[in-house]
């Protein structure tokens, strides 16, 4: 006896349909899962013999073989379970079931029967509802985060026995159902705000013209300058995350199981801040069967890297792709996938070994050739593709001890929606959304400076020594500074402020 069910896995932060088909036929006692599964998916027999037995059902002495179709895609992970149970309670005609070809279904089982929380349930839901399928059915812990997904009906299930009952009408079972707009209220506060910064209005004011243009930014300062401190405030100024970008975001932390147990959804930017003993896999993202590394998890927010030089060179080296491309793509023997990692770049790093070079309280006991040899573990590409570097000096006792109001985080926000808002109308026929993504043709068209702006480009060329991609940075970032002052035109006000954005360019040791 044959019996179907559907179910779903994950490649990359999408998913597929995955025909599981159960036969029993006569023959000594074998249970056979074929179709490219993994040590978990092998695994699962154990769990349903189980489990079916402990439900109070048969468990049929006979060969049993499951099928997960396509079969020429490996099967990783244990959301079968729960679809291969139902299987084989149907092909040995223990009750009779409706409608098994219109459900997904989802699930690890314990021993006993209950149903355990699974990863992937985001993108699962989404592939039912492209599907055309009636409904989905999985873990209870899972349904608020598959609910997210309208078009689609959600029955979250606790246990063998409720699946069985529903689809052998015995019982029903109640559809979840979210308020969206309720995620994005929880989140709207956040826990830090940039009245918190005391001095700094020079770092502040590139941080605002970095997160109004999407611009990446190196941060460069003795230890205790706030550079860490600044870093993490930087998602409260930036535009409030969109629906889409919310939604491609909960995908990539769904299938890596890092969804926060109390939210089934991320509402607010994400900030990733990964240690500088990360590998190139966990920052790219790999494995056997690629996983998102930190850069998808930073997707359409804040990736921090603190203390640059002292991340390995070939890890930092592997960030070129991503940045440029928005995209990382991790190929395998077996297959390549691409996952997004459109993010904002943000660096923070010493001007020297000791910490303290051009320091105004402490004298620096670095030599040339240190600070030469300390800066050159940061390829002069890599800093290149760095639209801001801004220096973060040492906070003076008055700035610390002053108590009058500081601007926050609200008022910058505002600024920063408002040149985002001009950029969305310059860019609504160009497929981009912010300054930094403008491509040589659309930078022409709207960076046009007049001959004074030329001249005092040409004059800052010429001295600083930049390169090709700097003086692309540059025409980039003043766009940005202009929108922020509702000029139509980059003035050369606008380019003098992009060129200060240039501190590593106007260092020489």
């Amino acid at each position: 006896m044959i019996s179907k069910t559907l179910s779903s896995a994950v490649l990359g932060v999408d998913a597929y349909i995955v025909d599981v088909e159960v036969d029993i036929a006569m023959g000594l006692p074998q249970f056979t899962t074929v179709g490219l599964p993994d040590g978990a998916v092998r695994e699962s027999k154990e769990r349903v013999r189980s489990a079916i037995k402990n439900c109070g059902y048969g468990f049929p002495a006979r060969r049993i073989t499951v099928n997960l179709a396509p079969a020429d895609i490996k099967k990783d992970g244990s959301y079968f379970d729960l679809p291969i149970s139902l299987g084989i309670i149907s092909a040995a005609n223990q009750g009779m079931f409706y409608d098994l070809d219109n459900y997904l279904i989802l699930g690890e089982l314990s021993l006993d029967g209950k149903v355990k929380p699974i990863k992937g349930a985001l993108p699962a839901a989404i592939s039912a509802r492209k599907n055309k399928l009636k409904g989905i059915i999985l873990p209870k812990q899972n349904a608020k985060e598959a609910a997210v997904v309208k078009g689609i009906d959600v029955y979250p299930v606790s246990s063998l026995h409720d699946v069985v009952g529903f689809f052998s009408r015995k019982s029903t079972l109640k559809k979840e159902e979210v308020d969206i707009d309720s995620f994005f209220k929880q989140n709207e506060k956040y826990d830090v705000d940039f009245k918190d910064v005391k001095g700094q209005q020079h770092a502040k004011r590139a941080l605002e013209v970095a997160a109004s243009g999407s611009h990446n930014v190196l941060m460069i300062g003795s230890p205790g300058t706030g550079k860490t401190m600044i870093a993490r405030r930087i998602p409260t100024i930036l535009t409030d995350i969109s629906f889409e970008e919310a939604l491609e975001t909960s995908k990539i932390y769904s299938v890596t199981g890092l969804l926060p147990k109390n939210s089934s959804f991320i509402s607010q930017r994400p900030f990733r801040s990964p240690h500088h003993t990360i590998s190139d896999a966990g920052l790219i993202g790999g494995g056997a069967i690629p996983r998102p590394g930190e850069v998808s998890l930073a997707h359409n927010g804040v990736l921090f890297l603190d203390e640059l030089p002292e991340f390995k060179k070939n890890v930092i080296e592997v960030l070129r792709q991503p940045v440029e491309d928005g995209k990382v793509t991790i190929s395998r023997a077996t297959t390549s996938i691409t996952y997004p990692s459109d993010f904002m770049l943000v660096s923070a790093m010493n001007p020297c070994p000791c910490g303290y070079l051009g320091d105004r309280k402490k004298e620096c006991t670095c030599t040339p050739i240190q600070v030469q040899r300390y800066r050159s573990k940061v390829s002069g590409p890599l800093l290149d593709r760095f639209d801001i570097h801004v220096e973060v000096p040492s906070v003076d006792y008055k700035d610390l001890a002053d108590n009058k109001e500081i601007e926050g985080s609200k008022a910058i926000r505002k600024r920063v929606n408002e040149a985002r808002e001009v950029q969305q109308r310059r860019f609504k026929d160009h497929h981009i959304f912010s300054n930094s993504q403008m491509f040589p043709a659309l930078r022409k068209k709207f960076c046009n400076p007049n001959k004074d702006c030329h001249k005092l480009l040409e004059t800052a060329i010429d001295k600083l020594g930049l390169s090709a991609r700097a003086y692309d940075r540059i025409l980039k970032v003043s766009r940005t500074i202009a929108d922020l002052d509702k000029s139509e035109s980059i003035k050369t006000i606008h380019i003098s402020e992009a060129i200060q954005y240039r501190s590593l360019d106007r260092v020489v040791i």
